[in-house]
Formats: structure tokens, sequence, C-alpha cells
């Protein structure tokens, strides 16, 4: 069942269910699909790499705006990004731990021979490659940060 398919089921669910948050959440991926999907030069179908990108940038969205309104002290809006951050996270592959990632860019790393800061752009172009929906990018910039100074 492709991801268009699967949020269409789970609106049916939360309207059920009453949950609005949920379904605001469900609501805004449906929204992004479509305009994904309609968008110049699209094919009409949507490949697997294409929802996970949607997935990531929408939770990226709600993450930074979450990120803001608590810096602005506004704990009102902040409740609703968290949750229909948990939403859409739901969607998303299950994400590498800290160690996991850390191991992984270690191969990387050895791969691409690199042995000092300057060499973060090669191990980052693979990285982003290797790790797509399963890790933030930040994350991985910190870990191959850490790992290469």
């Amino acid at each position: 069942m492709s991801l268009k398919e699967t949020i269409a089921v789970d609106i049916k669910k939360a309207m059920i269910a009453k949950e609005k948050d949920t379904l605001r959440a469900l609501r805004a991926i449906k929204s992004a699909i479509l305009i994904a999907e309609t968008d110049k030069g699209a094919s009409g179908e949507l490949s697997e790499e294409q929802e996970v990108a949607l997935l990531m940038k929408a939770a990226k969205q709600r993450k930074d705006s979450a990120e803001i309104y608590e810096q602005q002290n506004r704990p009102d809006l902040v409740e609703p990004e968290v949750v229909e951050l948990k939403v859409i996270e739901s969607y998303l592959p299950q994400q590498l731990s800290d160690s996991e990632l850390e191991s992984k860019l270690k191969e990387i790393i050895a791969q691409v021979g690199a042995s000092n800061p300057s060499d973060m752009g090669k191990v980052m172009g693979k990285a982003s490659q290797a790790f797509k929906g399963q890790a933030d990018g930040k994350r991985i910039s910190s870990a191959v940060k850490s790992l290469l100074s």
C-alpha cells in the first residue's frame, strides 16, 4: 500500500475517532503528496524515496516551528507542532540510533579515506545518500565532525 493510500485510510480512522491533531497532521501530509504529484514535471505517482523525502521535509518544518515557538515562549503553539511531528515520524522509516549511526559513519570514513575535517564533504555526500530517511542531516553532520576531529 502506498503512502497516499495509507494516509487516506488513517484520515478516515482519525475522523471516526475525532482525533483533531492527528487529522490535521494527516491532512497536511496528504496535501503535500498531492502537491508533489501535480508539480510541473512530476510523473503523477511518487516513488518511495520521494515519499520519504516529503515526510522528512514535513518533519523538519514541524521541528523548526516548534523550536521557534519555544524560543518565543509560546507553549500554546509548540504543542500542536510536536503532536504533528509525532504523527509524521510514525510514517518515516526507523531512525538510526547514535551508536548505529556512528558505526556506519566509521565504515564510510574508511571507504572514502577521510582522515581530517577537510574531508568532511566527501563523507557527508556519501552519508547523506546512505542514511536518507534514517537520520537527520544535522545529526549526521555533527557525528561526522566529531569523528573527523
